[in-house]
């Protein structure tokens, strides 16, 4: 396991710490694309531009990759994955991990990819807010994921003891 893709059903599953654990512990470099994606002042990088960064990661010899924007990027990093590590957490166990993180980043004025902040505006209120994006991921995801990942290689794991044995048995 050289190549790793690490998703989540929803925001504060612990995409990015279980990724940086498992670049350190594999030895390859970890790409957390928010921050390829987000530019400063939120704006998001044109698609083929983002396409452009992200093929040559891919093509390397060992990587982890927090995420995948498949709307953005297709299947490109799925597909040059050696395993899709599926964050598949209970909301109980996710939710209060976003609302302490969100805190906690927005207290201390966290900077966070590019300059970008978030305010509560962007976390609580409308559509596209963090709170209601990772509520309907979260559901979206279950439904849809299970078919659109078939033929993947995918460890879905559901439970934080499940996270916890695979980082302890990781092939590192």
């Amino acid at each position: 396991m050289r190549k790793v893709a690490v998703i989540a059903s929803a925001s504060g599953n612990g995409k990015t710490t279980v990724g940086r654990e498992l670049a350190e512990r594999l030895d390859v470099p970890f790409v957390e694309l928010d921050a390829l994606v987000h530019g400063p002042g939120w704006v998001e990088t044109p698609n083929d531009v983002l396409r452009a960064q992200v093929e040559p990661i891919v093509a390397s010899d060992g990587w982890v990759i927090d995420g995948t924007y498949q709307s953005k990027l297709g299947d490109l990093v799925i597909e040059g994955a050696d395993v899709v590590v599926w964050l598949d957490l209970p909301m109980r166990v996710w939710m209060p991990r976003l609302v302490r993180r969100t805190w906690r980043r927005w207290r201390g004025h966290e900077q966070l990819w590019n300059d970008n902040r978030e305010s509560l505006r962007d976390v609580f209120w409308g559509r596209e807010s963090l709170f209601g994006w990772a509520i309907s991921s979260h559901f979206r995801r279950r439904r849809e994921w299970p078919e659109a990942l078939r033929g993947y290689p995918v460890v879905r794991l559901r439970t934080p003891a499940e996270v916890e044995r695979f980082l302890g048995d990781a092939d590192c």
